[in-house]
């Protein structure tokens, strides 16, 4: 039996998203820059699943600019905001941020530029009141993520945004995680530039897009032909967008059934593995992505037994999960975000992520809990006893 609980890392793409982007390879291929029947052919496509991931968001077509994914919408954002200005100013971002925004803003720091890391509280979450505090006359950028990838909390979007709003200064937020999970409006929030990736909804990977609302400038990084309304150069790749569109497109369809259902299954999961001794919840336990399910061990004060293990032995039995801290030459370090939520360095090593998607069943969810205990009873059995009693 083989279970796959690591949709947070990507998700297997739909068939629809695949027959569509079959369809580009074999009938559409044509570059979208010419003005010929081939080129017509393939703008047509393109300009189709603008339509389709702008849905997503309720925004206009305009307002939707492909790139290769996550990872380039948020440099873009961050870099094409800042590179307007000649002299370095003041950007705020979170202190759990995935590293796509945490490693251009460092770069910043190296330019000169102020950066303000706001604080988490122990859920993983920010207080409104530290922006407020932190806005300075020079703010020209706020980026706070929406969903945290690796402890799910949800962050309070929509007023972070009016206090950004209200200062003047452009507010940004990654929605990586959330879009196709939880419904994204952005005539409702205030937010001006926002970040999707495809192979996180069930679309190929390669594909993502940047919502930039109307009037807001940017520099682009790449420099070419000016495609993507000047912002990112380059012939578009029209296999993996048509697949994104479909897959926002049914992502939408799908949404009032697949979350709540979700949800279901997240709840009961957190269920079976917090009445295992020594399993405490990282993150906010219902102020969470829908999908999402991270937990750390508190019953252990071994140096081995660490999230990249566990990792490691879920997947000898055929379990698919994903360990919060990251692995570098072969060492376990602490999480970077387990440890701005005020975690010890040995806690911080021990994070461990499920995350569900459109296959997974209650039977995935049972069976999977039941594996982990055994897994923890096997390396861990004098400290899951001392606990019992």
């Amino acid at each position: 039996m083989q279970i796959y609980l690591d949709y947070s890392a990507t998700t297997p793409p739909r068939a629809e998203a695949i027959a569509a982007m079959q369809q580009a390879l074999t009938v559409q291929w044509g570059n979208p820059s010419s003005l010929h029947e081939w080129g017509s052919r393939a703008a047509t496509l393109v300009e189709r699943a603008r339509i389709q991931v702008a849905s997503l968001l309720n925004a206009p077509p305009e307002a939707i600019v492909f790139t290769s994914g996550g990872t380039e919408s948020d440099n873009l954002a961050i870099l094409g905001v800042v590179r307007q200005y000649t002299t370095p100013q003041h950007v705020i971002i979170s202190s759990v941020e995935h590293s796509a925004i945490a490693e251009p803003v460092r770069l910043l720091e190296q330019w000169g530029w102020e950066v303000t890391r706001l604080p988490v509280d122990a859920q993983g979450r920010v207080n409104p009141q530290d922006l407020r505090h932190a806005l300075q006359s020079n703010t020209v950028l706020v980026s706070v993520i929406y969903g945290q990838s690796e402890i799910g909390t949800l962050q309070p979007i929509q007023v972070l945004g009016e206090i950004a709003r209200n200062h003047g200064a452009l507010f940004h937020t990654d929605a990586v995680q959330v879009a196709g999970r939880l419904q994204l409006d952005v005539q409702q929030l205030p937010v001006d530039l926002l970040s999707l990736s495809s192979h996180k909804l069930y679309g190929p990977q390669g594909s993502g897009a940047l919502y930039v609302r109307t009037g807001v400038e940017l520099v682009p990084l790449i420099g070419g032909g000016g495609q993507e309304f000047k912002l990112r150069s380059g012939t578009q790749a029209v296999p993996a967008i048509a697949g994104f569109g479909i897959a926002a497109e049914q992502a939408i369809a799908e949404l009032a059934t697949e979350t709540p259902r979700l949800m279901r299954l997240r709840d009961r999961l957190f269920d079976q593995l917090l009445a295992i001794p020594g399993v405490t919840v990282t993150g906010d336990r219902w102020n969470r992505l829908p999908h999402h399910v991270s937990v750390c061990l508190q019953a252990t004060d071994s140096e081995t037994l660490n999230g990249k293990t566990l990792v490691r032995q879920m997947n000898l039995a055929g379990i698919a999960i994903s360990a919060g801290s990251a692995c570098h030459s072969g060492k376990t370090t602490p999480s970077p975000i387990l440890l701005a939520m005020g975690y010890s360095d040995r806690l911080a090593k021990g994070g461990i992520r499920f995350t569900l998607g459109r296959e997974t069943t209650v039977a995935d969810i049972d069976w999977t809990a039941t594996v982990f205990q055994q897994v923890l009873e096997r390396l861990m059995p004098v400290q899951l006893v001392g606990s019992r009693s």
